[in-house]
This record gives structure tokens, C-alpha cells and sequence, in this order.
């Protein structure tokens, strides 16, 4: 049976916590299912640990909805929620709508994420009213990197602490069914949670939300050219493929490879 938005509200009013991850291709997304991952985000991230950029922003529609499609075949338990990625819903509430219905129609997604605070508030009360569920993502938000200069925690001061406690509300009032949190105090993540009716998923938000998210090339250690504090590696994939195909390497050149078995 797939997640789904109910469950994510019975799993917050039961006190059981929600795990969500990234993948962005069939294989890892199958992996992550087969584990069982309750969501699996389908991010903008992908501009940077698939593609290979400096940030989220180059990132198009036409990426994410093919990355997307990918994940939509693996995914037969978790919920799979895709990325609004920038641009996509800013300009206008019609193109909030038909973008995120893209990813419904097209991508087999259950429900998008889009990054904001009472700004984007009239965006997700009309992709809602389309039959789309919308996650909220408050706090650090990555398609603000040049507003707020860098990746920097946000919600430490007592008025920003205050903004973000405003937006949650705002939020959940304009029909989100969650709110993700990201890089903010441990102690106001924890004061939104306790505030709010639907599920907080927290990422660098301490202990106290309703759910945790990491990008998956994060937990596995695929991915090095940074790393924030509130990611915790659980593999070091990339030291053992370096490890494979370095033999592999060495048993072509000293042909070894491929042995009789390998032959017919």
C-alpha cells in the first residue's frame, strides 16, 4: 500500500516518526523503497549531486519531471513527492499550478514541495484546491541562496524565530499537508512542531520534528565537495566503487579478466 497524505497525519498524531530520503533514479529509489522509507524527495538537489552544478537553481521542469518518472516506477510503497524546482512556480499561481500538476499528471508523484513562507502562501492554497498536495519548506531555503547570502542557519534571532513561527501557520492554514524545516534552532523546530497540526519533516532541525530528510548521496558518502554538520554518513560508497573498478582496471590491463567463466 502506498504512503499517503493520511498516513503522514496518523503517523504524527500516533507519535510515529516519518523517515524520507532523496534518490533521483530508478535504482536507488528501489533501494530506498525496498528499505521502507515512508517519502522519498525527488530534489533540486539533484542539480548538484547528479548534475554536477553549484546550486540548485539551473535546475529545469523538464529535469525533474524525467528524473521523477524514474522514481515513480521504483517507488511501490513510499510516497514520492517532487521538487518544485526555481522559477517553476514564483512568476504566477498559474504557473505554480500547471507546473506542479506535471508532476501529478506526467511523473506519477503523489505531491510536490515548494520552498517559501507566506509569499508562496496563495500559491499552495491553489495547487491544494487542484487536488495537489503540497509540502511547505520553511527556514533555509535553497532557491534563496543569493537573498540570504550563502547557506547560513536561519530563525536565530527572537523576530526571525517569530517570522518562521508566522509562516508555519500561514502555511498549514493554506492547506499543506507538511512542512519541511530546514537548518533552523532545535528549540523552535521543536516549538513549530508542537504548534501545528500537520507533520514537520526536519533537516538540520534537531531531534523534535515529526520526521527527519537527507539527500541519499549524503548518507552514503557519494557525495564530498561539502559537508553540512547535520548530515550523518552510514557508507562510504564511493571509496568501495573507486576500490571495484581500480581492480577491475588492474585485471584488464593484466588480462585476468574476463577468466573462462566469464566466456562463452
Amino acid at each position: 500500500m502506498k504512503v499517503t497524505v493520511n498516513d503522514f497525519l496518523k503517523m504524527k498524531q500516533e507519535g510515529q516518526k516519518i523517515t524520507m530520503l532523496t534518490a533521483y533514479d530508478y535504482p536507488f529509489a528501489q533501494i530506498v523503497d525496498e528499505a521502507g522509507i515512508d517519502a522519498i524527495l525527488v530534489g533540486d538537489s539533484l542539480s548538484m549531486v547528479v548534475q554536477g552544478l553549484e546550486n540548485t537553481l539551473p535546475v529545469t521542469m523538464d529535469e525533474m519531471v524525467y528524473h521523477t518518472k524514474m522514481v515513480s516506477r521504483a517507488a511501490k510503497r513510499a510516497m514520492v513527492i517532487a521538487d518544485m524546482p526555481y522559477l517553476s512556480y514564483q512568476i504566477s499561481i498559474e504557473d505554480a499550478v500547471r507546473n506542479a500538476g506535471r508532476f501529478i499528471k506526467e511523473a506519477d508523484a503523489q505531491a510536490v514541495k515548494i520552498e517559501g513562507g507566506k509569499e508562496v502562501a496563495e500559491k499552495v492554497e491553489a495547487m491544494t484546491k487542484a487536488e495537489i498536495p503540497v509540502m511547505a519548506h520553511i527556514g533555509l531555503t535553497p532557491q534563496a541562496i543569493h537573498r540570504m547570502g550563502g547557506y547560513k542557519v536561519q530563525g536565530r534571532t527572537e523576530e526571525a524565530a517569530k517570522t518562521l513561527l508566522e509562516d508555519a501557520k500561514i502555511l498549514q492554514d493554506a492547506g499543506a499537508f507538511s512542512l519541511l524545516l530546514e537548518a533552523i534552532p532545535a528549540g523552535l523546530a521543536a516549538q513549530i512542531t508542537k504548534d501545528l497540526t500537520i507533520p514537520t519533516i526536519g533537516i538540520g532541525a534537531g531531534l523534535h520534528c515529526d520526521g527527519q530528510v537527507l539527500v541519499i548521496h549524503d548518507v552514503l558518502g557519494l557525495f564530498e565537495r561539502f559537508v553540512p554538520k547535520f548530515v550523518k554518513r552510514y557508507a562510504n560508497l564511493k571509496d568501495d566503487a573507486l576500490k571495484a573498478i581500480k581492480q577491475y582496471k588492474e585485471e584488464v590491463e593484466k588480462g585476468l579478466f574476463p577468466g573462462k567463466e566469464h566466456s562463452f
